[in-house]
């Protein structure tokens, strides 16, 4: 099943750019946000080193914004010690937000 949300990645230099991670974090994010499917037109993904050059422990935060026909778009920001567990951590604070906004369109509708 072919999906038309489109995603785009970006990382800092400090994060290693890596195609294979990209097309699994694209999967990943792509079945979280799933059933919003028709109603998202895109998302975009930022992933930057928290720490920068200075190096030390890997703190990475992921940035996401996902653009919904019929409210404004939704954006959210996790850190984590992996970009994967980063990125994941956003998806699901994005579905959160998602299912507020939509919640709330509902109800002003009822």
């Amino acid at each position: 099943m072919e999906s038309n949300l489109y995603i785009q990645i970006h990382a800092d230099n400090q994060v290693p750019s890596d195609n294979e991670r990209d097309s699994r974090l694209e999967d990943q994010i792509r079945q979280r946000l799933a059933r919003f499917e028709g109603r998202i037109t895109d998302v975009e993904v930022h992933v930057s080193d928290v720490n920068g050059p200075r190096g030390g422990n890997a703190d990475l935060r992921c940035s996401m914004e996902a653009r919904i026909n019929g409210i404004p778009p939704v954006a959210a920001i996790d850190e984590g010690n992996t970009v994967d567990r980063a990125v994941i951590g956003a998806a699901k604070k994005v579905v959160r937000a998602i299912d507020h906004q939509l919640g709330k369109l509902e109800d002003r509708r009822a």
